[in-house]
Parts: C-alpha cells; sequence; structure tokens
C-alpha cells in the first residue's frame, strides 16, 4: 500500500494590496473563508470536477490572521491546480487579496520549517509597523500560532 503523496505551500495573502499601511485589517482570515475562497475559484475555473478531484487532499492546515501566512496541502496530482487557482483568487469577502507562494515542499517537516522562518520575519516587520500600539494579547495569540505551526502533522 502506498500512501498519498501530498504538497504542502506556504503561502502569503496580501489583504487590499494597494493601501498603503496594512496596519487596520478590512477582513480576518480564518481557515474557512480562505478555503472558500479557492474552492471557489477553482470551481470557475476547473469546473466541478476540477473541485472534485480535489475534496480528497485540499486542507488548509493554517492560518496567522496577523502575519497573514497559510499553509495549504495538496495533492501532488493537483498542486498546480490549487497554485492556479489561487493566482486567481480577487477577493475574500467584500476584501481585495492578492495570494503569494513562499514555498513549496513535499514534507510538512520542510513546510513547518520554512513557515517559522517566515513567521518570525513577518511578525518582526508586523511589530516595526504597528510600533507602541502592540498589545499583549497579539503578542500571545502570535505565540499561539507558532506553537500551532510546531505541532502541525498530516
Amino acid at each position: 500500500m502506498v500512501g498519498f503523496k501530498n504538497r504542502y505551500m506556504v503561502v502569503e495573502v496580501f489583504l487590499d494590496p494597494n493601501k498603503e499601511l496594512p496596519v487596520d485589517d478590512p477582513v480576518i482570515l480564518t481557515q474557512f473563508n480562505v478555503s472558500k475562497a479557492i474552492r471557489d475559484s477553482i470551481l470557475v475555473n476547473f469546473g466541478e470536477c476540477g473541485l472534485a478531484s480535489l475534496l480528497g487532499s485540499f486542507q488548509v492546515k493554517y492560518v496567522n490572521p496577523i502575519t497573514k501566512l497559510c499553509i495549504i496541502r495538496a495533492s501532488r496530482e493537483d498542486c498546480q491546480k490549487v497554485w492556479s487557482a489561487m493566482t486567481m483568487v480577487r477577493s475574500i469577502g467584500n476584501c481585495l487579496v492578492l495570494f503569494n507562494v513562499l514555498d513549496l515542499s513535499g514534507s510538512i517537516r520542510a513546510c513547518k520549517n520554512a513557515a517559522l522562518k517566515c513567521e518570525e520575519v513577518k511578525f518582526e516587520h508586523y511589530k516595526l509597523a504597528v510600533g507602541a500600539r502592540l498589545s499583549a494579547d497579539v503578542t500571545q495569540h502570535m505565540e499561539n500560532c507558532l506553537e500551532k505551526i510546531k505541532i502541525l502533522e498530516h
């Protein structure tokens, strides 16, 4: 018996990319709304058959609403389809979005390492942008998100 071959993508989401300072967000990213936006794009661009082929392996494993970083799993055969569908997503809710794939890997371990590095850098940028308005709640939420990455498994 052969296990499923999956690919894991570390994806950065830009909310309202034309805005100068991304401090106040018009929509909160969740696993549900990111997954729904990508699935809707797959349905529009690849049809019901394309969507049905993805349902077995496609999953948004992790979303950080502070740094806008996501980890997405797809089967090896459908990885390019998911990637192309993400580039065609234009909005989540009423907010313009832009997806940027930062890393593509074949194992969750390599994906976790890449995501942790990206999270640390992006949170430092976030702290610089927010400055003195950084609250203890945000710092605690960020620590919880880093713990979620560390315990990710299949």
